[in-house]
Order: C-alpha cells, then sequence, then structure tokens
C-alpha cells in the first residue's frame, strides 16, 4: 500500500496520458518511415503511381479490419491484453519488413504491421476516457494525440536521413522504429491498469449488467455517434492524403530533395500539437464539440486548396501551417471527446473502434484514390488535393446535423 500511494503521487492519469503518447508516436513513426522511401520502391520493384498508393491502401485495410475486433475484445477480456500482445506483434513485424526480397513478400509483412497497430485505438482510447477526469478528457486526449505529430516527424527524419545522407538501404528504417516500439509495449505491461481504480462489487456487478444489455447495433441508434463517424472519416481522408503523398508530390512536382520535402511536411504535426491543446482546451471550457468543429473543418478545406494553389514557399508553409493548427490532429480529440460523451460507457472500447473504423476506413481509399487519379490520362497529383477538399466538404455537412446542449460537460 505504501509502494502504490508514493506512485500515486503523480496521478495515475498523468502516467497514462505519457504512456499513451509514446504509443502513438511509435505508430505513427512506423508508418511514416515509408513516405521517403517511395521513389527508392517504386524504382526497385518498378512500380506505377496507383501501386505506390496501394502498399499504403492494403496497410491500412489490415490496420481498420482489426479496429471493430479489438474494441469488442477489448471491452470483453480486457483492453490492456489487447494492447500489449498488439505491441509486441507490431515491433516483431516491422522489424521482419526489412527482410523482403520482393514486393508481395514487402507488402504482406506491411500488412501485419497494419494489423498489428489495428489493435490500438479502441482499447486505448477507452482505457484513457475511463481514467482522464470529464472537465479534462479533451484535453487529455489532445496530450495523446501529440504523439502523433512527434511519430509523423521522427519517421521521416528517421527514413530520410537514414537514406539520404546516412547511406543506408531504403529498407533499414524499418527495423530502426522496432526498438522504441518494443520500449513502448514494456512501459504499457508494467504500468497501464485494467481500471483507473478498484472496483468493489458493486461496480463489477452494474458493469456487467449494462454489458449483458448492450447490443452493437446500439451505436447506431445514436445520432451523434453516426455523425462524429462521418467526419472522422471525411477529416481523415484529407490527412492520408497529405501525410502519404506530400512528400512525393514536394519531390516530384516542386523539386525538392526528399529532406526538404519530409521537412515541410513536418510542419503539419508539429503545428498540430498547438492546435490540438487550443482547440481541445477551447471545447472544454465550452462545454461543447460542435461549434469548435465547424471552425476547424472550413479552414482546413482552404488549406488543402492552399497546397495545390501556392506559387510560392512562404505560401506553401502558410497553408501547411494552417492545416496543423486545425487539420485533423487538431480535430481528433475534439472529435474522441463528442464519443466519449455520447457512448454508452459500458461500450467505450467498442465505440472508438468503430469510430476509428469508419474514420480509417478512408485511409485505405485515399493514398490508391490519389495515385490513380494522377495516373489516368490527362490526370495529376493535384487531382487527389481537389477530391480530398471534396470530401471535407461532406464532413462539413456532416457536423451541422450534430444535436448538442451547451454546458453538457461536467464542471
Amino acid at each position: 500500500m505504501h509502494e502504490r500511494s508514493k506512485r500515486d503521487l503523480i496521478p495515475y492519469w498523468w502516467r497514462l496520458v505519457a504512456i499513451f503518447f509514446l504509443g502513438w508516436v511509435a505508430i505513427y513513426a512506423g508508418r511514416l518511415v515509408l513516405s521517403p522511401v517511395m521513389p527508392h520502391i517504386e524504382q526497385e520493384w518498378g512500380l506505377g503511381k496507383s501501386q505506390l498508393g496501394l502498399i499504403m491502401s492494403l496497410f491500412f485495410l489490415a490496420y481498420t479490419a482489426l479496429q471493430i475486433p479489438s474494441g469488442i475484445l477489448g471491452d470483453i477480456i480486457g483492453r490492456k491484453n489487447i494492447l500489449v500482445p498488439g505491441f509486441i506483434l507490431f515491433a516483431a513485424a516491422i522489424a521482419t519488413v526489412s527482410l523482403s526480397s520482393s514486393f508481395t513478400t514487402f507488402i504482406m509483412l506491411w500488412m501485419i504491421v497494419g494489423a498489428a497497430q489495428g489493435v490500438y485505438y479502441g482499447p486505448q482510447f477507452a482505457l484513457s476516457s475511463e481514467a482522464i477526469p470529464p472537465k479534462w478528457v479533451a484535453l487529455g486526449s489532445a496530450i495523446i494525440n501529440c504523439g502523433m505529430a512527434f511519430g509523423i516527424s521522427f519517421g521521416l527524419f528517421l527514413s530520410s536521413l537514414m537514406t539520404e545522407k546516412w547511406g543506408f538501404s531504403w529498407k533499414a528504417p524499418f527495423w530502426g522504429v522496432a526498438i522504441p516500439v518494443l520500449v513502448v509495449a514494456v512501459l504499457m505491461a508494467l504500468f497501464i491498469r485494467e481500471h483507473a481504480s478498484p472496483l468493489d462489487a458493486e461496480t463489477k456487478a452494474q458493469q456487467a449488467a449494462a454489458k449483458s444489455g448492450f447490443s452493437f447495433r446500439d451505436l447506431f441508434k445514436k445520432r451523434n455517434l453516426v455523425l462524429a463517424y462521418v467526419t472522422i472519416f471525411c477529416s481523415i481522408y484529407g490527412f492520408f492524403v497529405i501525410i502519404t503523398w506530400l512528400p512525393y508530390y514536394l519531390n516530384k512536382v516542386r523539386g525538392m530533395t526528399m529532406v526538404e520535402a519530409s521537412g515541410y511536411t513536418s510542419i503539419v504535426p508539429w503545428v498540430a500539437i498547438t492546435g490540438s491543446v487550443l482547440c481541445s482546451y477551447i471545447s472544454d471550457r465550452i462545454g461543447r464539440r460542435k461549434p469548435v468543429v465547424l471552425c476547424m473543418m472550413p479552414l482546413s478545406l482552404l488549406a488543402i486548396f492552399g497546397i495545390v494553389y501556392s506559387q510560392s514557399t512562404t505560401v506553401l508553409i502558410a497553408v501547411l501551417v494552417l492545416y496543423g493548427l486545425i487539420g485533423k490532429l487538431a480535430l481528433n480529440p475534439v472529435l474522441v471527446a463528442l464519443v466519449a460523451d455520447n457512448a454508452p460507457k459500458a461500450a467505450l472500447s467498442t465505440a472508438f473502434g468503430l469510430y476509428n473504423f469508419f474514420g480509417m476506413a478512408s485511409s485505405i481509399l485515399s493514398p490508391y484514390v490519389t495515385g490513380w487519379l494522377a495516373e489516368r490520362p490527362g490526370g495529376s497529383l493535384n487531382d487527389g488535393f481537389y477530391f480530398a477538399a471534396a470530401v471535407t466538404l461532406a464532413g462539413i455537412i456532416a457536423m451541422l446535423f450534430v444535436k448538442e446542449k451547451p454546458e453538457q460537460l461536467e464542471a
């Protein structure tokens, strides 16, 4: 008991937020090692642009397929029991990607990485939403989400530096990410609890009764949940067009080196740290999500158009800063809070798994569709950004139909 009380001098939810922050660093670093080496993969195996896009589309197909099963299993057998084995598999799979001798082998191993990452989202946000005090749930989720920003930059720079500056093979960055992934798995195993505080017999009985009366279809009967799912689909579509294709776009269309292109792409996640915390704080303070989202998404639409129409480096930096402040990374914690506000407590892991399933479904489409639009007769990479803007507009329309009462959150 004395040892437990010493550890609790630092609130448990602070430690949980820090570890889950590192989890997102690892996940996004594991994804973004790919973008800077896409030209090398294209050259080595003689691929077309649609095939390049298919690499990430298949990755996210595997990732998305695990969202709902991992959420349901998390609610049944325990969220921690899903997270730790998933991260161990993630570390092993991404290390073996570096051993690929053919494009087919590469795709198979890369899809296993995607599947391993797919067990993280629902159980993680279920645990954090339970542990973080309600009045800080958006801000706490924003800090966790900031790990995505650090992971994007870490993955981009690790990959481009190892291949362009240090002369390693394009396969080397994949094993370079495996060690920090394994470290995060150990931290989760040692310090994450299945419940933020011990449950008494009465609470356990109440939770069991709630779960026994819950139907998966109940989630689709909640208007705000369904609209949150549509909105995240539309927001993530544009985001993955940017992080998957922007380094390649700046390299091939604007003539930048891959190190320079990775640097410009990294503007988005770094600025998103400020945007995520600020927008989430405002959302928590006013006790509402809808007004904040409806300010952010039209500006992200403007930023996506701006990437194509920017004629100078200064303008390009300005629109990337704008997208970082209000784009998917900044928007996600506000939508996570909207889901937490409306989801049944007995099915949080399932609700978040479903939320990320719909969101990441767009990540399956966006890399391939962008490549296909560029490769078709008369097409260009610009077309992919135009289409991303149109999808973002659909998300704005969906959010208009959310019904939210003012001051609905706990003080």
